[in-house]
């Protein structure tokens, strides 16, 4: 099958399969005027590198992934990928860590606000800041 055909049956875009190319996660074949083909192994890793994505993983997190062979069968069949709960709880942790400077950073921003309308003393009738 062709890319368009390929992203069809993820709900993935043309595009987002390019991308998967480019970071090495997904190798079609080409046929002799160059276009990408794409069997039913290549099927379920797509789909397999969507799901995880969609999930919130990486493509370096999927990278882990497809070393370890278990982008080449449904995810949810047999058991699951060794070293998988690492994966996913290295990423919580990196995203958990995130959020605590996001809120600090947000912190300081309302603060910082808290003075700017301090200082400029209150808002004319009317207008609202």
């Amino acid at each position: 099958m062709r890319i368009g055909e390929l992203a069809e049956h993820i709900g993935a875009s043309p595009r987002s399969l390019r991308y998967y190319e480019q970071q090495g996660l997904l190798v079609p074949a080409r046929n002799d005027n160059g276009y990408r083909e794409y069997d039913g192994a290549a099927l379920v890793r797509a789909r397999n590198i969507k799901e995880l994505l969609d999930t919130g993983l990486t493509t370096e997190d999927v990278r882990h992934y497809l070393e370890r062979g278990c982008l080449e069968r449904p995810l949810t069949d047999g058991p699951r990928c060794s070293g998988e709960l690492d994966t996913v709880r290295h990423r919580l942790e990196s995203l958990d860590d995130r959020i605590s400077r996001l809120r600090e950073l947000r912190d300081r921003l309302v603060r910082h606000r808290a003075e700017v309308e301090a200082s400029l003393g209150p808002p004319p009738p009317g207008e609202a800041r």
